[in-house]
C-alpha cells in the first residue's frame, strides 16, 4: 500500500455513478438517461441517445443511416419510417433483402412466428422462407415482384439507365399512390430522402430486375424457353449503373455541413458509406482536385458484433479514424457504440429520442 497513492475519483475529476432507481423513472427518456449513469450495456445505450439528441438537434448535421440484418422481417421498419418522417435521416443505405422484405408490408402483407416442429423441408415445400424465428411467404415475394415489374414497365430513367437509387425513387412514388401501408421506401419518396442498396444483386430485387430484363428480351425471340440452356438463358443484363449510385451519395455527402451516420449491424452499407471520405481523399490525390473532404463527426452504431473477429461489423469508430472516415474525438467527434440486439435496444433508444424532442418542441 505504501507506492499507492489513494485517490478520491470526484476530486480527480471522475464522473460518479448512479444506482438506478426505477421508482423515479416516469418515460423512456428518463430511463435511457439514467442508464447513462450505470456502467456496461446501459451505459452505452445512454451515450446512444446523447449523441443522438445533438445530431437531430443541429440543423447543420445530415445523417446517413445504414441498415443491414433482417431488420424489417423482425418488425423494426416502422422505426425507420418513424426516423424519417421526423426528418432524422438524409440517407438510407441498406441492404436489398431488407428493402424487399419491407416491401411486403408496404403493400398490406404478413410475416408469420416460426413452429419450431415443422422441418425446413416442409416449409420449403409449403412456401414459406425461414429467417430464424420468423417467416416469410414465397407468395408475399412473388408479390413484390409483380411491383417492382409494374415500376420497370411504367417508368424509365432519362438516360435509360436505373440505379438503385433511382428504382427505389420510383418503387416509393408507386407506394405513395397505392397506399397501402407504411413503407421505408413510401417516407423515403415522401420526404426525398434518398435509398442506396450497393449490394442490388444480393436481393430479391436484384433477382427481380434481372428477370424483368431477361423476361423482356426472350419475348422479343419467340423462342422455345423450355428448350434453352443456362447459357443462353443469361444472357441479357439490364440497364443498371452501380457508379450512379456511388456518384450521387458523394455529391450528397459534399453537399453538407456536417456528417453523423447511425448503423445498425454493418456489413456492405456500413463500409458503403464509410468510405466517402477516403473517395475524396483519393480524388484529390489522383485527379489534381481541392475538394474539401467529409468525415463523419457524429457515429452511433447498435450490433452484437464483437471487435475481435476483425470483420467491419464490430470494428470501432476509432478504427475508422486511421482510415480517414470519421473526425478525431480529440477534433470534436462524438460516437456511440452499442453492443446489442437491435431489436432490443433501437426501439428504447429512438422512443427516448422521440420523446425527448417532443419535449423540445
Amino acid at each position: 500500500m505504501k507506492d499507492r497513492s489513494l485517490h478520491d475519483g470526484r476530486s480527480d475529476g471522475l464522473q460518479p455513478l448512479e444506482s438506478l432507481g426505477l421508482d423515479g423513472v416516469k418515460s423512456f427518456t428518463d430511463l435511457v438517461t439514467a442508464m447513462s449513469r450505470t456502467a456496461f450495456g446501459g451505459r452505452q445505450l445512454g451515450n446512444a441517445f446523447d449523441v443522438m439528441l445533438e445530431t437531430a438537434r443541429n440543423p447543420d448535421c445530415n445523417v446517413v443511416l445504414t441498415l443491414s440484418g433482417a431488420m424489417t422481417v423482425a418488425k423494426q421498419g416502422r422505426i425507420v419510417c418513424d426516423m424519417i418522417d421526423r426528418g432524422l435521416v438524409q440517407a438510407v443505405v441498406a441492404t436489398g433483402a431488407l428493402i424487399a422484405h419491407g416491401l411486403t408490408e408496404s403493400i398490406g402483407l404478413t410475416h408469420y412466428r416460426y413452429d419450431p416442429t415443422k422441418s425446413d423441408e416442409e416449409l420449403f415445400k409449403q412456401g414459406y422462407n425461414r429467417i430464424y424465428d420468423t417467416l416469410e411467404m414465397e407468395a408475399n415475394l412473388n408479390d413484390v415482384e409483380r411491383i417492382v415489374r409494374m415500376v420497370l414497365r411504367e417508368n424509365s430513367p432519362e438516360d435509360g439507365t436505373w440505379s438503385s437509387a433511382r428504382l427505389c425513387h420510383a418503387l416509393g412514388k408507386k407506394l405513395h399512390e397505392l397506399d397501402q401501408g407504411p413503407g421505408i421506401l413510401k417516407s423515403a419518396f415522401e420526404k426525398n430522402v434518398p435509398v442506396f442498396i450497393p449490394a442490388f444483386t444480393d436481393s430479391e430485387m436484384g433477382l427481380d430486375v434481372s428477370t424483368w430484363a431477361m423476361s423482356e428480351a426472350l419475348d422479343a425471340t419467340n423462342s422455345d424457353l423450355t428448350k434453352m440452356t443456362p447459357d443462353e438463358v443469361y444472357q441479357t443484363t439490364p440497364q443498371f449503373n452501380p457508379f450512379l449510385d456511388l456518384q450521387q451519395y458523394a455529391r450528397l455527402i459534399g453537399a453538407s455541413k456536417e456528417l453523423g451516420i447511425f448503423t445498425v449491424g454493418g456489413g456492405v452499407p456500413r463500409n458503403w458509406a464509410q468510405q466517402v471520405g477516403p473517395y475524396y481523399d483519393i480524388t484529390n490525390a489522383r485527379l489534381g482536385t481541392n475538394l474539401a473532404v467529409p468525415r463523419f463527426k457524429y457515429g452511433i452504431r447498435i450490433c452484437p458484433e464483437p471487435v475481435h473477429w476483425g470483420g467491419l461489423s464490430g470494428c470501432t469508430y476509432s478504427e475508422g479514424v486511421s482510415w480517414g472516415k470519421f473526425v478525431p474525438p480529440a477534433e470534436g467527434g462524438r460516437y456511440a457504440e452499442v453492443y446489442a440486439d437491435a431489436t432490443l435496444a433501437w426501439p428504447l433508444l429512438m422512443k427516448a429520442v422521440f420523446e425527448q424532442l417532443d419535449r423540445d418542441n
